[in-house]
């Protein structure tokens, strides 16, 4: 899979790296590596950010595309549990599954680890599926 997948989201928002693995079932595993992300890679994650990074993942996951404008967004977090803070230099492994979809709102469960293991957050959330920007934007 490509090193770095179609996501609307660039430095210094986008917190995700590569897709490792990815099921037709809407589930799979993403990597985030805070050791080659540039700045980022010199100062703590903020944890308030994990749950983005779970949708990030999660749109990986989905196929999202920014160049059509069918992306998605966060549109709700719950049972968001932090453990510890990610540092500088952790590689974290996003684990995402579908839980539930209603349209074109999609529930994901998912959990972050480090790559040794330890979890750092687990959680759902909501993405809303669809375009973010309008498809003919008026000239």
């Amino acid at each position: 899979m490509p090193s770095l997948p179609p996501l609307p989201h660039v430095f210094p928002f986008r917190f995700v790296s590569r897709t490792l693995e990815r099921s037709p079932e809407y589930s799979g595993k993403v990597s985030a590596d805070w050791t080659s992300n540039g700045s980022l890679a010199r100062v703590a994650f903020p944890a308030t950010l994990l749950p983005e990074m779970l949708a990030q993942a999660a749109l990986l996951i989905q196929g999202g595309d920014p160049e059509i404008g069918r992306t998605g967004f966060l549109a709700g977090i719950s049972d968001f549990s932090i453990e510890r803070t990610p540092m500088a230099g952790d590689r974290l492994v996003i684990e995402v599954r579908m839980a539930g979809q209603f349209a074109s709102t999609v529930k994901f469960s998912g959990v972050i680890r480090r790559d040794d293991g330890q979890p750092v957050a687990t959680g759902s959330i909501t993405v809303k599926q669809g375009l973010t920007r309008p498809e003919n934007p008026a000239t």
